[in-house]
């Protein structure tokens, strides 16, 4: 279908229910954006400076804190232009690439999760094969493929939401360009798309989710037969981190995007913490529990603060 959209370009309304409140939560965001790409950087330094944890389960974590920049910056940098006093305006061109740049971030993170969990599963699993069945080879394809299938998924939602009409209102009652918000402001019948927009995007967090549930069911089955105190200790706590960054990436798009009567507040709110706050504590997850990780960081930082004499 032609777009026949006679709108150039919308206003972001922001979070309801929080006007005045401009300067405190420019303060707060600001905060956590700037933690969140401190934190994910120095993970990244970490691991590519430390030879000992360039190993598969360490370069999909590199991946993961690559997605973890990139996706509050989908939304963040507008949302701070604006609660710093200035323009609410996007441009129609801006809205698209902000819809899709966050879903294809948030579906490449989905699915990534689906390759750690599938890496932990074989490292515990079949301990012996590890090295063979996650090669370089075999990890550049997932990693590769993670990245294709979230762009395929982002591109099939953004066609789907920009397809229609937009020749009327131009005010978005939230604080970035996101499927629910946009269909509202569409000059044409969207039931039929909210349908097969709600399947399309319950059904692949459902089906990662599931692959996840499959491997970790697995591995606790595993670790309970492990003899030693020690491994059973250690397997735990690296799949604790894990889950734990899981749970705090599904749980907001079930409550986004599968409620059955959204809350506009509620929404906002959980958008929020899934922009900004998970992506932060991610670092925090995966290095406080993890003394390969934290050693590397401390190396990191003491070179930061204390370079050597030349």
């Amino acid at each position: 279908m032609r777009n026949l959209s006679a709108v150039t370009e919308f206003i972001l309304l922001g979070i309801p229910h929080t006007e005045g409140l401009e300067t405190m939560l420019f303060v707060l965001f600001l905060g956590f954006y700037i933690f969140t790409l401190m934190g994910n950087l120095l993970i990244l330094l970490a691991i590519v400076s430390s030879p000992r944890l360039h190993t598969p389960m360490y370069f999909f974590l590199c991946q993961l804190s690559v997605c973890d920049i990139f996706f509050p910056s989908v939304s963040s940098p507008k949302m701070l232009f604006y609660l710093s006093g200035n323009s609410r305006l996007i441009s129609y061109a801006g809205c698209v690439s902000q819809l899709f740049f966050y879903h294809f971030l948030g579906c490449t993170e989905c699915f990534l999760y689906t390759v750690m969990a599938y890496d932990r599963f074989v490292a515990i699993c079949d301990p012996l094969r590890y090295t063979m069945i996650m090669s370089h080879r075999a990890c550049a394809i997932l990693a590769v493929g993670t990245s294709f299938f979230g762009c395929i998924q982002a591109t099939f939602l953004t066609a789907l939401t920009f397809q229609l009409p937009y020749c009327g209102p131009n005010e978005v009652d939230y604080f970035f360009c996101d499927i629910p918000v946009m269909l509202k402001l569409a000059c044409a019948d969207t039931s039929a798309l909210e349908m097969v927009g709600f399947v399309s995007v319950g059904l692949m967090p459902l089906s990662c989710f599931l692959l996840i549930l499959t491997s970790y069911s697995r591995i606790v089955c595993s670790i309970l037969q492990i003899r030693s105190t020690e491994g059973r200790h250690r397997a735990f706590s690296t799949c604790s981190a894990h889950l734990t960054a899981i749970l705090l990436s599904f749980m907001p798009v079930v409550l986004i995007y599968l409620q059955p009567s959204p809350n506009p507040w509620l929404n906002a709110t959980v958008q929020v913490l899934n922009n900004l706050v998970t992506p932060m504590l991610n670092p925090l997850i995966y290095s406080l529990r993890n003394k390969e990780v934290k050693y590397s960081l401390r190396k990191v930082l003491q070179q930061v603060a204390f370079p050597p004499e030349k």
